[in-house]
């Protein structure tokens, strides 16, 4: 129903962002990567795949049509849902992702939290074909690294809040996020502590 909504960058968080469109918000599940795209960002346009449950409605939304693309490929595949697709697409950048799936790299896809080897496995089986076209071509993100970051103990908070937005539990979030380099960005910390929960 949706293709893209563009508009004013209302509110952000490393797992959402709400955009103003002629007066309307739009709530709409990010992947990390988009966040790191358009945080700096006052007007965004993001690419919308729409998730349609018994109760709600979602909107996940996303800074490129390749990264909107891959999703789509993830759901797909038996067993993966939108939470978990999402959690893939921001453990690892398009790139990183397509490269592994179209190389066989199932270790490398099991590396996401929530993924077990039968899961991996199946997705580079299913998929390898799918994205072997686009391996070798560079996705222009336009990410902005030059942050300001604010102060460490917000950073935590938002790295913590991110983390129990994307499922997990509050407790585990805030022991592995206390024990990061303040100095990371809170992108940085994210993905970090992916690694480790």
């Amino acid at each position: 129903m949706y293709e893209y909504i563009s508009g004013k960058l209302a509110s952000i968080t490393p797992a959402n962002a709400v955009i103003d469109c002629c007066g309307v918000g739009y709530l709409l599940d990010i992947t990390l990567n988009t966040y790191s795209a358009i945080q700096e960002r006052a007007e965004v346009r993001l690419w919308v795949h729409e998730v349609i449950r018994e109760d709600a409605h979602l909107l996940y939304g996303f800074f490129t049509l390749q990264e909107r693309s891959l999703f789509r490929l993830l759901l797909g595949v038996n067993g993966v849902g939108a939470a978990t697709a999402r959690m893939m697409l921001s453990s690892l950048s398009v790139e990183e992702l397509t490269q592994a799936i179209a190389t066989g790299d199932a270790r490398t896809v099991q590396r996401v939290k929530g993924v077990g080897a039968k899961t991996a496995g199946r997705i580079v089986l299913e998929l390898q074909d799918k994205v072997s076209d686009t391996a070798g071509q560079r996705t222009s993100t336009g990410i902005n690294t030059a942050t300001h970051s604010p102060a460490i103990s917000v950073k935590k908070d938002e790295t913590v809040s991110a983390l129990v937005m994307l499922g997990f539990p509050k407790p585990a979030a805030e022991k592995v996020v206390n024990a990061l380099d303040g100095n990371l960005t809170v992108e940085e910390m994210i993905k970090e502590a992916l690694k480790r929960l």
